[in-house]
């Protein structure tokens, strides 16, 4: 049987194991470089003479692109072939993972960034996608359930194999080290994986529509991080926002008037889509500043080496490995709400605790409080968050609305890296001045916290508990939905909800 042939697989077989082992490494690699990056940005910064904004940059480059294009690279998976798109992200981000390596400057390295992004979104959604569309329908729960488990684990040991290339190494090791994992994702999907497509897919791809969000995320983020810098009254900060803002209403206007949108508009029409989206992006753009700047704080600040700020943050991983698939269920039992309006005020309760660390205090007395706050409340979000704007979807349009979950949620980091330093009053190399710093990621960690509580307010105003509520008739998934932080699916499909 060859690659091609789009016949059912089994879990078991050994087929089936390559399989599962390339969707594992093609998604933990694009989601890796979204969080190791954040421990290398000290060693960056001193590398290369790097300031604030170019380390701003270093992280948003390859999140706009990843945010503006993971819905095409879905679409472009769907049509042309999802085995077929998922290796050309998988090369596109091997080759930029080797420019990043040797970069001689920061500008060659945002370049090369926002090259990677390109990789990781059209890699991104071709890793589920290839497991749904492959495996039979009774193993794929199964197959998406150890895909999820075994990514949790390299997100856990990410941070921290990270940290140990750059300190016994170089930074240029966390992306050199993506090259052979690359090459045996490529020779392992065209020796193993199956290709599919889907035929019902049809019409013109929203190319514009991709322009438009692009431009409009771009100019946005670069107004927000030069705003510090040049001033926010500068003719150049206030053109780039402004171009930014107009591209995305045209970007709205074109998606209501395109007989094929990239995003259809009519999702919106649900209540509990659009209020759980607005919590996912609340949410998320607090958890993107409080990771973006926790781990140059534990560095600069606390003294940390990269390999200590990389394991600071693994009981948030373990906490979400043990917890994720429970708070599923849970929301599934009791409805959505509780744990949506929960867990914003735990996340906003742990970051008001990180505001309590200080210079000299030991990680356990004042770090791993706040960090297991953090988790606790971080496990009530990510499976129920995801289940309702699933749910809240019509079925026809549930692979749409999980992209536009993911893009929500990068989307929302990449506005907090963007802005956070401007809020917090930190710019240039103040960064490197370890009081300075500590002042502003106390200011910082104040407007997440307030961010985060705004979540579980706009959960409590906008969720309704049946939006998960199933029939006894309701059959049971053949399939689960992966969040956007690499938490643990929610097991069994909800019945859809239109208000």
């Amino acid at each position: 049987m060859t690659p091609t042939e789009a016949e059912p697989l089994h879990l078991d077989s050994s087929r089936g194991r390559w399989v599962l082992a390339v969707t594992v490494l093609g998604s933990a690699i694009a989601l890796l470089e979204a969080t190791v990056v954040n421990v290398s940005l000290p060693a960056i910064g001193r590398d290369l003479d790097a300031e604030l904004g170019d380390l701003q940059w270093v992280i948003s480059g390859y999140l706009l692109t990843l945010a503006s294009l993971i819905l095409l690279g879905g679409s472009l998976g769907d049509r042309l072939g999802r085995r077929k798109i998922f290796e050309v992200g998988v090369i596109w981000f091997t080759v930029s993972s080797l420019v990043c390596a040797v970069a001689p400057t920061v500008e060659l390295l945002i370049a090369a960034r926002v090259v990677q992004g390109i990789g990781g979104a059209l890699l991104t959604p071709g890793s589920l996608a290839i497991i749904e569309a492959s495996f039979r329908r009774e193993d794929r729960a199964r197959a998406i359930g150890a895909w999820s488990a075994l990514g949790g684990i390299g997100a856990a040991v990410g941070p921290l194999l990270g940290g140990w290339l750059i300190d016994a190494v170089s930074w240029r090791a966390i992306f050199l080290i993506n090259l052979p994992i690359g090459v045996l994702i490529v020779w392992a999907s065209r020796r193993y994986v199956p290709e599919t497509r889907d035929p019902a897919e049809a019409g013109r791809l929203d190319i514009w529509g991709s322009v438009l969000v692009t431009a409009g995320l771009a100019c946005g983020t670069f107004a927000l991080i030069q705003a510090p810098e040049r001033g926010a009254g500068s003719p150049l900060v206030l053109a780039a926002a402004v171009v930014g803002a107009a591209a995305l209403v045209l970007f709205v206007v074109l998606e209501r008037r395109s007989a094929h949108p990239m995003l259809p508009l009519e999702l919106f029409r649900s209540r509990q889509f659009t209020g759980a989206n607005l919590v996912t992006f609340v949410v998320y753009a607090a958890l993107g500043g409080v990771f973006f700047l926790l781990a140059i704080f534990l560095q600069i600040s606390l003294g940390y080496s990269a390999i200590q700020a990389g394991a600071a943050s693994l009981p948030i991983t373990a906490i979400l490995l043990a917890l994720s698939a429970r708070m599923g269920a849970l929301a599934q039992r009791i409805g959505p709400r509780i744990p949506l309006t929960v867990g914003p005020v735990l996340i906003a309760a742990g970051t008001l605790l990180m505001r309590g660390i200080d210079i000299g205090d030991s990680y356990a007395a004042s770090v791993l409080p706040a960090v297991i706050v953090f988790g606790l409340g971080l496990a009530l979000v990510v499976a129920p968050v995801t289940a309702t704007v699933l749910a809240a979807a019509d079925d026809r349009y549930a692979g749409i609305a999980s992209g536009v979950s993911n893009a929500v949620a990068r989307t929302a980091a990449l506005v907090a890296v963007a802005a956070l330093p401007l809020v917090a009053g930190l710019s240039s190399s103040d960064y490197q001045d370890p009081k300075l710093l500590a002042e502003a990621f106390d200011t910082a960690m104040l407007v997440m916290a307030a961010l985060a509580a705004a979540g579980g307010a706009l959960a409590l105003a906008t969720i309704r508990d049946d939006v998960l509520a199933q029939s006894d008739d309701d059959e049971p998934a053949a399939g689960t939905h992966h969040c956007a932080v690499a938490g643990t699916p929610l097991h069994g499909r909800a019945r859809t909800s239109r208000t």
